[in-house]
């Protein structure tokens, strides 16, 4: 029998006919989350359809499209009415969506956005408020619900991890009316208890299960608390509010109580190190101190110690002589200038002193009596003025003129007769 082939369009074409006679691909409501959404030019939207197991490819035309009421974006939970087909060019089939409205996933998801675009610019995401989580706790508070799977698997794995460790469970609801208000009413609780580390969280869940640790007092209520917080909230994939602000995020409530404490083994390691090491410096300090003490022994003062004493002996001895001698110099020096001052011409002769300063006076006497302008008038001198100023030309003069006359003994009032200039 001969074999009889086809083309790719062929067969894509016989798949899209197929399809398009089946009347319940014809008329299909779909429920699903958008992602790889883009807006073509043209108004047409591409994007796709998930959930939590499978993908579907869609098209809605710009005809169909300016009808929507809400501008899609990725993340939003959406209700679709369309047909499937197959697009024959790459042989994929897709659905052509008709209709479209946001599920109420979509409008938590646009809760979401918003309360978290508004927390991060206040800041309660930033990374220099995040507090350390101590190494080695003592107590970890744990607020979830006191029953499911979540206490059992974070209690467990601490136990066998770190058994040395006291877990304190805060319960809490953590769903449904009334949640949120526990949750921070437990957190305010724990962060005053006085534990090292509070773990807060729950097991997997859809986002409405989730949604207490989405809410804005819970995620207040971590960023105000002093005591650091592990976020241990659903699933690897599930991100809330409260993993923001935490201190630490978890992808799993197991995963918290492992980054929570370290293990036995690595601490009974690490002590066995320090054990080594506190070992070995201890026999080395030891060993130093040995052999400083063999060197001490070797020590010739220790060989002979009255030489020690000797060397001071000698020492002090030296040290008097040289007060001694100081000492005697010094009353030699004062000595000799006691015989100096003893025997000073002054001491010997008093009364000489006094002769000297009378003579010495009679010569200052005379100084100043040379210097004095009124001593030329002993000898005949006159001094002549007019008006109080001294008269030293005759041209200061003129007929008629009083003048004074200060003679040595006495003062003379005369009348200008004549007056005669000189050269």
């Amino acid at each position: 029998m001969e074999k009889e082939y086809i083309t790719i369009s062929e067969i894509n074409s016989y798949i899209k006919s197929v399809i398009d006679k089946d009347y319940f691909l014809n008329k299909v409501f779909l429920k699903g989350e958008i992602s790889n959404f883009k807006n073509h030019t043209r108004g047409h939207l591409y994007f796709t359809l998930k959930d939590d197991n499978s993908r579907l490819s869609a098209v809605m035309f710009e005809s169909s499209a300016r009808n929507l009421s809400f501008v899609p974006e990725d993340g939003m939970s959406v209700l679709v009415e369309g047909r499937i087909s197959c697009y024959p060019t790459t042989g994929s089939y897709q659905i052509y969506v008709e209709s479209m409205e946001m599920d109420g996933l979509g409008r938590l998801f646009i809760e979401y956005e918003k309360l978290k675009k508004k927390l991060e610019k206040e800041g309660l995401f930033d990374l220099d408020h995040k507090k350390p989580i101590p190494k080695y706790p003592n107590k970890i508070g744990v607020i979830t619900a006191s029953t499911g799977a979540a206490i059992k698997d974070i209690m467990s794995t601490i136990k066998r991890r770190y058994p040395i460790c006291e877990v304190i469970l805060f319960p809490s609801l953590v769903q449904g009316e009334g949640a949120k208000e526990n949750i921070v009413r437990q957190i305010k609780t724990a962060d005053e208890f006085g534990v090292d580390t509070i773990i807060v969280g729950r097991g997997g869940g859809s986002i409405e299960d989730l949604w207490a640790f989405n809410e804005e007092v819970v995620a207040r209520a971590i960023y105000d608390c002093k005591t650091p917080i592990i976020s241990a909230v659903g699933h690897e994939i599930d991100f809330t509010i409260a993993d923001f602000v935490a201190d630490l995020r978890a992808p799993t409530p197991t995963g918290a109580a492992e980054m929570a404490v370290p293990t036995i083994i690595d601490v009974q390691t690490l002590i066995d190190n320090y054990v080594i090491r506190l070992n070995k410096n201890i026999k080395n300090m030891v060993n130093q101190k040995f052999i400083m003490l063999e060197r001490f022994k070797r020590s010739y003062i220790l060989k002979n110690p009255m030489s020690m004493y000797e060397i001071k002996e000698q020492r002090l001895d030296g040290l008097l002589d040289s007060l001694k001698n100081n000492m005697q110099s010094l009353l030699d020096k004062r000595l000799n200038q006691y015989k100096v001052v003893t025997s000073s011409y002054v001491l010997t002769n008093p009364e000489m002193l006094t002769v000297q300063k009378k003579q010495r006076l009679d010569l200052l006497i005379e100084s100043i009596k040379l210097l004095n302008p009124l001593g030329i008038l002993e000898k005949g001198y006159s001094i002549v003025s007019k008006d109080e100023q001294t008269i030293k030309n005759s041209k200061d003069v003129k007929k008629d003129d009083v003048i004074d006359i200060r003679l040595h003994k006495g003062n003379i009032k005369a009348k200008v007769v004549e007056v005669k200039n000189g050269k």
